[in-house]
């Protein structure tokens, strides 16, 4: 890969605040910690221990078959008795059909609601398809076909005139050249225009360069993985014309509070790891009632059915509930003691819920004084929580 003056279309600043080096390779010079490591670098290890041991076939350009990319994502223990960590926790059939997916002539949409780790899920599909995860597309309402497509160095372009050297190519073009995977993230966020820039690309595999006369033609290998919230329906749908070219993925909720507690638990020790907090594991119960929390609040409804709850205006995600559980870390390891308590717990429950100040604090009361003030075990919680709410209110 070469590099430029400036950063071509689409590519996040960061990526050109450090030195490059080469994917997956661990951070230079001594105290060189990144604080969010790109998947191909974090788990570079076990992306080499399965290209190792993979014997099974692998589609044009892929670093890993198909059945290794599965086990990547999922999980699993290696024939050499290498130990795989699970980076997506849930239906092994939906991650079956979105890698199978990728291998065919068919763009991938990832569809879900926030917090159902879509760009965590496409991050780590190209991580272990192509050993790069960083050809993004970030959609915005502000993102133009410049970054779907190609821009212009202007300098270069005024001097010299359109050439091959004065273009920026997009992350797609570089991906089609490359024969590697591209992400478009929030595809829906995207004006109308900027999202059918990616039809031809995806019917014809080639994107023309109408200013030298020429095109690029998609070398073997190459495909997309967008995302999109279904929440942003009637935002900037799709067109029927390009929806045709994906093959939707919906990724559910997690399916039990089981399931939501193992993925928030593994998170959070990941990131307390990344940031090096002096904090003690969060014990599993106060990870059970953040999440309970949630669920209640975005059900609708009690764990036990009895009990019919009013829901907030915020979307009260897993990934948010990520963020509770780590602001409270935080909070233990420099202000309190070390170990998660209620009150560290608190402050991050009450801004998570509260996003609508004119519905959303009565929402909040109520759930307090008729769920969680009764609950056996919850009393210190249920004071912490109406400790900060008397205080916002000044009483």
């Amino acid at each position: 890969m070469t590099t430029s003056t400036q950063p071509p279309a689409g590519i996040a600043p960061e990526t050109t605040a450090v030195p490059a080096r080469p994917v997956g390779a661990a951070p230079q010079g001594s105290g060189d910690q990144l604080l969010r490591p790109h998947a191909e670098q974090a788990f570079a290890a076990e992306l080499a221990a399965l290209a190792a041991t993979d014997r099974r076939r692998r589609p044009p350009s892929w670093r890993l078959s198909p059945w290794a990319v599965v086990t990547y994502v999922l999980g699993g223990t290696l024939e050499d008795d290498t130990v795989i960590t699970p980076k997506y926790i849930g239906s092994r059939r939906l991650v079956e059909v979105a890698v199978a997916t990728l291998a065919t002539d068919r763009a991938l949409l990832l569809l879900g609601s926030p917090g159902t780790a879509k760009s965590w899920l496409s991050e780590h599909l190209a991580a272990a398809i192509s050993g790069d995860s960083t050809l993004v597309v970030q959609g915005t309402a502000g993102t133009s076909e410049d970054a779907v497509r190609y821009g212009w160095n202007y300098a270069r372009l005024i001097a010299e005139g359109p050439s091959k050297d004065a273009m920026v190519p997009s992350p797609v073009m570089r991906a089609m050249a490359g024969g590697s995977l591209a992400r478009v993230e929030e595809l829906t966020r995207m004006g109308a225009e900027v999202q059918d820039a990616l039809i031809t690309v995806l019917s014809e595999k080639t994107l023309p360069v109408a200013e030298l006369a020429s095109e690029v033609q998609a070398v073997a290998g190459f495909n997309i993985i967008a995302t999109a919230n279904d929440r942003d329906r009637g935002v900037n749908e799709m067109s029927s014309a390009l929806r045709r070219r994906f093959n939707t993925v919906v990724l559910p909720l997690p399916a039990t509070e089981d399931v939501e507690v193992e993925i928030v638990s593994r998170r959070v020790a990941q990131l307390g790891r990344a940031l090096d907090l002096p904090a003690e594991p969060p014990a599993g119960a106060e990870v059970r009632r953040v999440v309970r929390i949630f669920r209640e609040l975005r059900s609708g409804v009690t764990s036990d059915g009895r009990t019919t709850v009013r829901t907030p205006s915020s979307t009260l995600s897993t990934a948010e509930a990520i963020g509770v559980i780590t602001g409270g870390l935080t909070l233990a390891a420099h202000f309190g003691d070390g170990r998660l308590s209620a009150e560290d717990v608190a402050a991050g429950l009450v801004g998570a819920v509260v996003k609508d100040p004119s519905t959303d604090p009565v929402v909040w009361r109520e759930y307090l004084e008729g769920v969680v003030r009764d609950r056996d075990g919850w009393k210190d919680l249920y004071q912490a929580c109406w400790d900060l709410d008397t205080e916002a209110r000044g009483r």
